[in-house]
């Protein structure tokens, strides 16, 4: 298993669009892909409160390669994330991590 951390710093004042955006149309989305979501933080105390940060679940890199293809490259994905940034993007910049647990971890 490996998790991928994903860090979207968001447009000052958009961060409550991009939140939306993931809890009305990419998770459902993401089901339909086999897509596993771990779970997703905003920062309370910390370097940015513009941040989401989020893991996901994948047995393997190959398989990360071609559910997140189909994803990215879904019509309706597509569509709806263009309907959201109408107004111009909701993500400002975006870091993606991929870690494996260590032998010690509870996650291993």
């Amino acid at each position: 298993m490996v998790y991928e951390l994903r860090t979207y710093t968001a447009v000052p004042g958009r961060l409550p669009e991009l939140l939306h955006r993931f809890q009305t149309i990419t998770l459902g989305l993401w089901e339909q892909h086999g897509i596993r979501p771990v779970g997703f933080w905003t920062v309370v105390i910390g370097e940015s409160n513009l941040r989401l940060y989020y893991m996901l679940a994948w047995d393997s890199l190959a398989e990360r390669e071609v559910k997140w293809t189909r994803f990215m490259s879904d019509p309706e994905w597509l569509s709806r994330r263009a309907e959201t940034e109408r107004d111009g993007p909701l993500v400002a910049s975006f870091a993606n991590t991929i870690l494996e647990p260590t032998a010690f971890s509870p996650m291993s």
